[in-house]
This record gives structure tokens, sequence and C-alpha cells, in this order.
């Protein structure tokens, strides 16, 4: 997360968002140079229990992740 102030403008993204949805992981939000499914993936989570929810989902099926 990127929390704080910039003037007097106020600052609050997220870097980096999963969530867990239906027995699923879904990435997200990655603003990071690292790839945090594939980090699952080497933890032992089975790649169709991981989607990339930051795709379109007309291409997700075209990922080597799971669909949903």
């Amino acid at each position: 997360m990127n929390v704080g102030w910039e003037d007097c403008n106020r600052i609050y993204r997220s870097i980096v968002h999963l969530d867990i949805k239906d027995g699923k992981i879904w990435l997200q939000q990655n603003l990071t140079v690292l790839n945090p499914a594939e980090d699952l993936v080497e933890m032992g989570v089975p790649r169709d229990d991981i989607v990339l929810g930051l795709q379109a989902p007309y291409k997700r099926q075209y990922t080597d992740y799971g669909v949903a």
C-alpha cells in the first residue's frame, strides 16, 4: 500500500491486491516488477486455483492460470 499525503492530496493506492473468492486466489492488482502468481505456484498453489483478475475475462483462457 502507498498511504500518506502529497501536498494537500491524500494518497491511498494498493500496490498488490489479492482476494480469495470461491476457493481461488484472485490477483486483482500488481504494480510491482514481481510475479506474485508464480510465487504462489512455487509455494504449491495449483495454477487452476489462481485467477488473474487483472486480466479481462475473455483473456484469462489464454493464460496459464484459472479462468474462474
